[in-house]
């Protein structure tokens, strides 16, 4: 474990602030390295010293003369404890001491989040789509392969229709109604733009949006034809779809 992740480890098991499942952690690590208990040792004592001084007993002259003042007096006379004053500058410092360490045990959780949610992304599956024609007598096809933790993909279409000049081939991604992302006004994104050959074949590697890693949000992947000076125009209907 690196040293920074273990002083936050070490300020939050003394300050309580560490949740059960890292309290565990901590005190694994604690019984395989025993040489950590005296920093937690050194860190307990620094927080002792800071928010309980040690007292400071009056010098005996003073003592004697507030009984010899008492006395003379004859009325009771409680005597005050005196108490170690701070400076203003080691009052903002011992401030500074508990707001770094706050911010380095959220910073240390923040990083246990992202790590979590990186590793869920790098074990994500790769996502399939399968493309087919509206017309049951068209026999084209594709296939979109998704990787979530990179955003590449690669698509393979066949048998495709050759395009006449100034028309290409749009690979859309249709979201569904109210996806806080940007789209056009038929909820869709364009994906990628490609041609076919002349056996109507294609393959494309292309990258994909960040929605593919929330595939709740996808409800559709389709290709149209489109004009190729405008394609993001989205004129044309699908002529391969397929519907999550």
């Amino acid at each position: 474990m690196p040293s920074e992740q273990l002083q936050l480890l070490i300020a939050g098991y003394v300050l309580g602030d560490l949740s059960p499942e890292e309290i565990e952690e901590f005190e694994q690590l604690l019984a395989n390295n025993p040489a950590i208990a005296q920093e937690v040792a050194q860190m307990q004592k620094a927080l002792e010293m800071t928010y309980a001084p040690p007292e400071v007993a009056p010098p005996s002259h003073l003592r004697a003369a507030i009984l010899d003042a008492n006395q003379h007096q004859n009325k009771p006379l409680s005597i005050a404890r005196p108490q170690r004053s701070f400076s203003w500058a080691q009052t903002m410092g011992v401030a500074a001491a508990v707001l770094i360490a706050a911010l380095g045990i959220s910073n240390y959780r923040l990083w246990q989040s992202l790590h979590a949610l990186q590793t869920e992304v790098q074990q994500a599956e790769p996502l399939t789509f399968v493309l087919q024609a509206q017309d049951t007598n068209v026999s084209a096809s594709a296939t979109l392969t998704v990787d979530p933790s990179t955003l590449e993909a690669e698509l393979n279409a066949q048998n495709l229709p050759k395009l006449p000049p100034g028309k290409v081939y749009a690979l859309w991604t249709v979201l569904q109604q109210g996806a806080p992302i940007t789209t056009d006004d038929k909820n869709a994104i364009l994906t990628a733009v490609f041609g076919v050959g002349a056996n109507g074949n294609a393959l494309e590697n292309i990258e994909v949006p960040q929605v593919y890693r929330n595939r709740d949000l996808v409800t559709a992947v389709a290709i149209t034809v489109e004009d190729a000076s405008a394609p993001q125009r989205h004129e044309g209907a699908p002529v391969l779809i397929v519907r999550v």
